[in-house]
C-alpha cells in the first residue's frame, strides 16, 4: 500500500516542481525588478524554491478540499417510508458542514410535484408582492369544513404555514394572481416555474415541477 501511494505521489510532486519552475521563470519575465540576481547563494535559492514549492502545494491542497462534498446515506430511513407503505427520498443539507445526508439519493435529481413543500416559496412571493404584510397578516375562514380540523378556522401565515393550510395558500395565490407568481417563479429559478392548472392548484396537481436537488439550491440561496 505505501509503495502504491508513492508512485501515486510521484507524478503529483514532479507536476507541483515543474509548475514552481514555470512560476519562477514567469515572475522574472513579468517583472525584472524580481528577477533572481546571479549572485544569490545556492543555499537562498534552494530555500526560496521550496517556499514557492510550499505554497504551491497548499494551493493544489486548498483547491481539493474545497472541491470534496461530504455526504452520509442513511439507509435505515427506509424503515419510515415502508410504516406508510410509500416511496420518497430524503435530503437534508447542512450548510455549516457543507455536507448532505441522502435516503434513496437516486431521486436527489428527479422532478416532482412540490406539494406542500411550495408554500416556503408561496410565502415568499405572498410578502415580496405586498399581499401579505407579516406573519401576523389573517385571511378569514371561508366556513367550508374540511379534513383537518385544524384547517377549520381562521389563519395567520405563521399559524397556515404551520398546520400547512391549503386553503389560506390557495387564496393567498389567487391574490398574488398568475402574472406575478410567474415572474416570482422565473425570477427564484423554482423548477420549471410551470403555472399552469389553474392559479391555486399548480403546485399541487399542476404543471408545477422540481427535484430535492432543485428546492436545496432554492434554500441556500
Amino acid at each position: 500500500m505505501r509503495s502504491y501511494a508513492m508512485r501515486g505521489a510521484v507524478p503529483v510532486l514532479l507536476s507541483v516542481h515543474l509548475i514552481t519552475i514555470a512560476v519562477t521563470r514567469q515572475v522574472s519575465a513579468l517583472n525584472p525588478a524580481l528577477r533572481i540576481p546571479p549572485n544569490v547563494s545556492s543555499n537562498n535559492m534552494t530555500t526560496l524554491k521550496q517556499t514557492i514549492l510550499l505554497l504551491t502545494i497548499s494551493v493544489f491542497g486548498l483547491t481539493a478540499c474545497k472541491q470534496y462534498q461530504a455526504t452520509e446515506v442513511r439507509a435505515d430511513f427506509k424503515k419510515y417510508y415502508d410504516q406508510f407503505k410509500v416511496e420518497g427520498s430524503f435530503v437534508l443539507y447542512d450548510p455549516q458542514a457543507d455536507k448532505y445526508i441522502f435516503y434513496n439519493q437516486d431521486q436527489f435529481e428527479q422532478t416532482f410535484s412540490p406539494a406542500s413543500t411550495y408554500k416556503i416559496c408561496n410565502s415568499l412571493i405572498g410578502l415580496e408582492t405586498g399581499v401579505i404584510k407579516d406573519e401576523n397578516f389573517v385571511i378569514p375562514w371561508d366556513s367550508v369544513t374540511r379534513q383537518n380540523p385544524n384547517w377549520n378556522s381562521d389563519h395567520n401565515l405563521k399559524t397556515a404555514f404551520k398546520n400547512s393550510t391549503v386553503w389560506y395558500y390557495q387564496e393567498l395565490a389567487r391574490r398574488v394572481g398568475g402574472k406575478q407568481m410567474k415572474y416570482w417563479l422565473d425570477k427564484a429559478n423554482y423548477g420549471n416555474a410551470d403555472t399552469s392548472g389553474g392559479i391555486d392548484k399548480f403546485w399541487l396537481t399542476g404543471g408545477l415541477r422540481i427535484s430535492p436537488k432543485q428546492q436545496i439550491d432554492f434554500l441556500k440561496r
